[in-house]
């Protein structure tokens, strides 16, 4: 029986996994990734770093493995990008990180000159700093990257592509594209206004495919079995969506990752911009057909779980999160906004800053500990209750996954904040597999959707109190604990 490999380049690690046809989970192999931060808001990878964890998890599993692998996949974090020469495969510089602020204030000058509308008509997404546009702008203007024939600007996935093919392909696929504020959703094209607008080359960006069908060959020059079809790319937050098989209209998921993103599939139709969410391509299909997905972006959730444990050390290990925020029956009043990153759906606000409130004599470490993953419900419903208003369409149930999904307790807070039935699958790994489901389908290890359908199996549901008086209480105390993170920081002058 054939097997799909996943990449899975993610923020803070890449995961190499095996993926068979039941979409079961039979090989991983993981490398955590060095963060960067040079300035305060700005957060940085090493490109090569990125590339190497690549090829040894890769190799690494394909060692491990008897069957033979009909596809490679690749799922990605979004936004951030990579500027490098085709020809030597150099790097210019790091990697700008999605989370990364420091093109606030390009992005205030943008919205200040009257181009907001034309970005979101065009693009599904606001002028943010979290969007490769202004990122690649920067490395152009201030990161010191010459402009030549031999210049690239590609997200994570586009990099690897690279690599996987020996230098010969340059490619991305439009979940990604789309998350570029250079990208036209509707055109399913690069728009030649943005690209002029932000100064970024048209000439400079990659070739834009379906999600679904083959992009290259692994070549052996590359350090890694040659001849293994890369068939399959979406950005991470798709990818999801496609392996939590959300394949109806109005079908939901969020997962809890580094940060936790919300998103609703759409249909095949671009909606007209909505106020605090985005618009982006779900996945296009080989034979062209194309998802949409409306979309909630919460920065930091898991984040704050390792803020915890490295910044605080109020917890050794990230596991050790569930238990300590159970052991106290409520937060004693304290709300932690972890707006590090500032505010992203449905407040967009880049000046925002982490905020402890509610602090007494009394607050202990296990209050700390419940009060963090009580903010990922709450900014969870924020998004939600956004995105029912922009969409017209109710969530009725919510699909789950992520590393924090594991936690009974942040599963029934979401499901008594929202007031939906919260639904965890049994393959937590929903990114990785939704990339192997993306490559395998295009190789013919999956004969439709249908197929891949049938694969979700449910592990555990978790069902809202009748009762929702205490819900809305507290939910009202996060709300005036977010407006006292906001606008905190003031602008400075780019440099």
């Amino acid at each position: 029986m054939a097997v799909v490999i996943a990449i899975d380049a993610g923020t803070t690690g890449v995961r190499s996994l095996a993926v068979d046809q039941r979409g079961l989970v039979v090989g991983s192999r993981y490398r955590e990734l060095a963060q960067h931060y040079p300035r305060p808001g700005w957060v940085e990878h090493d490109p090569i770093e990125i590339w190497e964890a690549v090829r040894a998890t890769l190799n690494e599993l394909l060692a491990t493995l008897d069957e033979p692998v009909a596809a490679i996949g690749i799922t990605n974090q979004r936004e951030t990008v990579v500027a490098w020469n085709r020809r030597t495969g150099e790097p210019y510089h790091r990697a700008i990180v999605w989370q990364d602020r420091r093109t606030a204030e390009r992005c205030d000058e943008l919205v200040a000159g009257g181009h907001l509308p034309m970005v979101r008509a065009t693009t599904g997404l606001v002028l943010d700093p979290y969007f490769s546009g202004t990122k690649a702008e920067w490395l152009l203007r201030h990161g010191g990257v010459p402009v030549s024939d031999d210049l690239v600007i590609g997200t994570i996935d586009a990099w690897l592509i690279w690599h996987l093919s020996g230098g010969e392909v340059l490619a991305t696929d439009p979940s990604n594209a789309s998350r570029t504020l250079l990208y036209d959703i509707n055109a399913m094209a690069w728009s030649d206004e943005l690209c002029s607008l932000l100064s970024v080359p048209r000439s400079a960006l990659p070739d834009v495919r379906p999600s679904s069908g083959r992009f290259a060959l692994t070549s052996e020059r590359c350090g890694v079995r040659g001849g293994i079809p890369v068939s399959g790319v979406a950005g991470d937050q798709q990818a999801a969506l496609f392996g939590q098989a959300c394949f109806t209209p109005g079908m939901t998921k969020n997962t809890y990752g580094t940060g936790s993103f919300v998103l609703m599939n759409i249909g095949g139709a671009v909606p007209p911009p909505t106020e605090g969410m985005l618009t982006s391509v779900a996945w296009q299909l080989a034979d062209g057909a194309t998802t949409y997905a409306l979309e909630g972006a919460i920065f930091v959730t898991g984040a704050a779980i390792q803020w915890l444990r490295d910044e605080l050390q109020i917890i050794g290990s990230s596991p050790e999160i569930g238990p300590l925020a159970a052991s106290v029956p409520d937060t004693g009043g304290v709300y932690v906004v972890p707006a590090f990153a500032g505010l992203g759906s449905p407040w967009w606000d880049p000046y925002a800053r982490g905020t402890i409130v509610g602090i007494t004599r009394g607050t202990n470490r296990a209050h700390l500990a419940r009060a963090v993953v009580e903010a990922m419900a709450y900014q969870s419903r924020d998004v939600v209750e956004a995105m029912t208003t922009a969409s017209g369409r109710s969530v009725a149930a919510l699909r789950v996954d992520g590393g924090a999904s594991v936690m009974d307790l942040l599963m029934q807070l979401q499901a008594d904040q929202l007031g939906v039935t919260v639904s965890r699958p049994r393959v937590q790994e929903t990114t990785a597999v939704g990339a192997a489901y993306l490559a395998g389908l295009a190789e013919g290890v999956w004969g439709s959707t249908d197929e891949i359908a049938a694969n979700w199996q449910l592990d555990a549901s978790f069902t809202p109190v009748d009762d929702r008086s205490a819900a809305d209480v507290s939910y009202a105390g996060w709300r005036r604990a977010v407006e006292r993170s906001m606008a905190w920081e003031a602008p400075s002058a780019p440099s």
